[in-house]
C-alpha cells in the first residue's frame, strides 16, 4: 500500500507557458509560396500547398463546423 496523503506526493510543477501574441498566433505566415485551394469552393485557403489533408477556406470552415455543430 503506497502513502498517498498530500506531503507523501510529489509538488506539481508550475512552469510558466511563455506569452505570446494571440494575434501573431493567428495570422497566417507571410511566405510568397503557393497557397492550396479550399476543397469545397476552390478559392485561396491561408494554408501552404503542400499541407496534407483537407484544406478549407475560413467561410468553408464556418460553415462545415455549424453543420457538425447542428447535426444532431
Amino acid at each position: 500500500m503506497t502513502d498517498d496523503t498530500p506531503s507523501s506526493r510529489p509538488a506539481p510543477s508550475c512552469d510558466l507557458v511563455p506569452t505570446i501574441d494571440p494575434v501573431l498566433a493567428l495570422t497566417p505566415a507571410e511566405d510568397d509560396g503557393p497557397r492550396a485551394d479550399c476543397v469545397h469552393c476552390g478559392e485561396p485557403t491561408e494554408l501552404p500547398a503542400d499541407h496534407p489533408g483537407l484544406t478549407l477556406c475560413p467561410v468553408c470552415t464556418w460553415q462545415e463546423a455549424q453543420r457538425i455543430a447542428c447535426s444532431g
